[in-house]
């Protein structure tokens, strides 16, 4: 507020010595000109006293010898012009940072104050930090969820787009974990706080942000040195001039022109334009150190689990008993798995859901921490664990199952169930990749990121099919705290690297690597406290944009002080030459300075190449296309049972009920994609016909669909079974490796044109 009243008094005293002047009054505007520039030289004087006890030279020393050589050489129209630049400059870096810094003001302004507590029947009003874990919370529309927690209601509606940067609202069920921040855009809901205000998502954003306005950026502190050089050769300039010539009034030209605010303000502000606009993107920058070090790095190091990867298992494959069928072992796997809180019981049991199996509640659960599961279901005892768990019952799992066990090997791990003292059934589980994480991996080579490896603790195999699926250039698996802490410093010795994680035992690595950043949305507080970067998003691919948001932050800020200290330099010299008067080169610094200073805001602009793609409308149906892919999977599933149980001599089961999901199922979702989803997403990514091989796909799945349908009526005819059987396992397998390599081409291409996954 004081560098806008200051500001308004200057303008108001020269005003007011411009209509003196115009009536004729020149010593009256001479002395309004001259208390417009005095209080200026009285500000400036302080700080730059305040400098000089700090150990430095200000660069206001420029300013303040213009100012007081001006009124000493009778130039007061020139005083007052150079203490509207000074004055001028310090408001205009005030609404400068203020702009710049509007994402994290506002995520400061809509913290939370008072929360609603539930007490019996009653609603309690209490302050935010009065709240505690247990407290029942009824959030109303409209307002910011005050606390982390569960939702206790059927469904809510929440606008995060204040923290992950999208504007899509995200619906909810409940049981769903909320996060401290969102706001309420639906009806209001009940909320189950599992932590105070004080250790919730929110309250961590802000202390971040808190640091990320406080810090100071390196460039800043370069150009201070580089205004010192400045003040320096600008002395040397004016003193020249004056004993050349024995003008006083070039030297104080000089002076005028040579005030370096382009220097001292351009930097700082679009370094805080950089760190404003990644927190639009729900990308927080601990300060515009942190932005300078992301702009330069050049190796890329990512942990595997949570980061590349969600962190849940899922069901990849399953080997059952021929007489059980794989439907039948997942049924009593699922009924036994809700008895258990592992991953891989959630996993079973979502597994089941999804193809629709229904499954009964077990008997006399029991759990063994670390091993499996035993219990009863339909009236048999059955085990689900670990190899090692069924080999303490007796139990041989390789028995009859070793082509899992290979697989297993290489893709993952298993759980293995018994019936009855037997095992029937193997279910193989992954930790598939994140949808976005090979487009992250593209983005980051397009970059100039030379160099990406993955830091895991996890085994080997597992970690190199991530590492051959994306195609990284090293992997490290098996490695602990300090083991990643190794790696990173023998990576950072030879390029400046960014080490990406989520969990506990990545804090270390992140603390030692040049820039840590931390998947913040689920990750733990010690990764987000350790990194210098947090993605308040759960999505990777907010990595290699936050390194493009710091590089163009960097570039613009380096432009602004090339672009307007070369134009300085012009003014010095036309101004020893005397051919720039005091006045006129006071009125052109000012504009200089307004140029820098504006051009310095460019970097909260999105670069050309980060303005294509964007979130698809609703009436494009991602989200519904996306929900089907699940069915979709199940088909696969069973082409592939299909085509395994198809003989000469044998018909399998469910022939009819497969051709009747090709045609009720597979090829109306197709033509539901060509008709409103293909044509809006080839508007978002650009380029020539970028839908055109899902569109190939579709033509060669139709194509194999109906030869099933032919080839099913050819084995109806007499005899026809015979000959149709060959080409019609052929088939199926085929149709079953297109659709399955189809899903996972479309769900990577559209990974980038929605809201992020919740």
């Amino acid at each position: 507020m004081r560098r806008f009243l200051l500001l308004a008094w200057v303008l108001a005293a020269l005003a007011a010595g411009l209509a003196a002047q115009l009536a004729d009054a020149a010593w009256v505007a001479h002395w309004l000109w001259r208390a417009a520039a005095l209080p200026v030289a009285l500000h400036v004087a302080v700080g730059l006293v305040r400098a000089l006890l700090g150990g430095r030279l200000g660069v206001d020393a420029v300013a303040l010898a213009a100012i007081l050589g001006a009124i000493a050489l009778d130039e007061a129209a020139a005083a007052a012009v150079i203490g509207l630049m000074v004055a001028g400059g310090e408001a205009l870096e005030a609404w400068a940072e203020g702009r710049a810094t509007s994402a994290l003001t506002d995520l400061m302004a809509r913290a939370p104050r008072h929360a609603a507590r539930i007490e019996g029947d009653a609603i309690a009003e209490i302050d935010v930090a009065a709240i505690r874990p247990q407290d029942l919370l009824l959030v109303r529309p409209g307002e910011t969820i005050p606390a982390d927690g569960t939702l206790e209601d059927d469904a809510a509606t929440l606008d995060d787009s204040a923290l992950t940067g999208e504007a899509l609202p995200v619906s909810l069920r409940r049981g769903a974990a909320l996060r401290s921040g969102g706001v309420n855009a639906g009806p209001a809901f009940r909320l189950r706080a599992t932590h105070d205000a004080a250790a919730s998502t929110y309250a961590a954003i802000l202390r971040l942000t808190q640091e990320a306005a406080a810090a100071r950026a390196p460039l800043a502190r370069l150009a201070d040195q580089w205004a010192l050089g400045f003040v320096i050769a600008t002395g040397a300039m004016a003193g020249g001039a004056w004993v050349a010539t024995g003008d006083p009034l070039r030297a104080l030209a000089v002076l005028v022109v040579a005030t370096p605010c382009p220097l001292i303000l351009a930097a700082p502000v679009a370094l805080m334009a950089g760190i404003g606009r990644a927190a639009r993107r729900g990308i927080v920058v601990k300060g515009g150190g942190a932005l300078e070090r992301l702009a330069r790095i050049r190796t890329v190091l990512f942990d595997k689990t949570g980061t590349l990867t969600p962190g849940h298992p899922r069901l990849a494959a399953i080997d059952a008993d021929p007489v059980l069928g794989r439907d039948g072992a997942l049924r009593l796997a699922a009924a036994l798995a809700q008895g258990s809180t592992h991953p891989v019981s959630a996993a079973l049991v979502a597994a089941a859901g999804a193809r629709g199996i229904d499954v009964q509640l077990p008997q006399d659960v029991t759990e063994v921490a670390g091993g499996g599961v035993t219990g009863m279901v339909e009236g048999r005892s059955l085990m689900l664990g670990a190899e090692a768990f069924l080999h303490e019952a007796g139990i041989d799992p390789q028995d009859g199952f070793g082509l899992v066990a290979q697989v297993a090997a290489a893709a993952g791990s298993v759980a293995w169930l018994a019936v009855d003292g037997r095992a029937v059934a193997a279910f193989v589980m992954a930790d598939g990749m994140r949808q976005e994480a090979p487009r992250a991996v593209r983005r980051l080579r397009a970059l100039d990121i030379r160099r990406i490896a993955l830091v895991t603790g996890d085994r080997a195999a597992a970690a190199q099919s991530i590492g051959r699926a994306l195609r990284l250039d090293a992997v490290f698996a098996g490695q602990s705290p300090a083991d990643k802490i190794a790696v990173v410093r023998v990576e950072a010795s030879t390029a400046p690297t960014a080490m990406v994680g989520d969990g506990v035992n990545d804090a270390p690595a992140l603390a030692a690597a040049d820039v840590g950043i931390a998947m913040g949305a689920h990750g733990t507080a010690a990764a987000a406290q350790a990194g210098d970067v947090v993605l308040l998003v759960d999505r990777v691919d907010r990595v290699p944009e936050a390194i493009a948001i710091a590089r163009r932050s960097r570039r613009v800020a380096l432009q602004a002080i090339a672009i307007g200290m070369g134009m300085s330099v012009i003014a010095m010299a036309f101004a020893a030459a005397g051919l720039l008067a005091p006045l006129a080169g006071a009125l052109l610094q000012e504009a200089i300075d307004v140029f820098a200073i504006l051009y310095a805001l460019t970097a909260l602009r999105p670069a050309r190449d980060d303005q294509a793609g964007g979130a698809l409308s609703p009436e494009a149906g991602l989200d519904e296309r996306r929900r089907e892919h699940a069915g979709l999977r199940d088909l696969a599933e069973h082409l592939r049972s299909a085509g395994e149980a198809i003989g000469t001599a044998t018909r399998a089961p469910d022939l009819a009920a497969i051709a009747a999901r090709l045609r009720g199922e597979l090829l109306p979702h197709q033509r539901e994609e060509e008709r409103a989803l293909y044509p809006e997403a080839a508007a978002r990514l650009g380029g020539q016909d970028p839908m055109a091989p899902l569109v190939r796909m579709h033509a060669e799945i139709e194509a194999l669909a109906e030869r099933v349908a032919v080839l099913l009526r050819l084995g109806a005819a007499p005899e026809g079974w015979h000959a149709a059987a060959p080409e019609l396992r052929r088939t199926l397998f085929a149709l079953e490796a297109l659709l399955r390599l189809h899903l996972s081409v479309e769900e990577e291409m559209l990974a980038g044109l929605d809201a992020p996954p919740r």
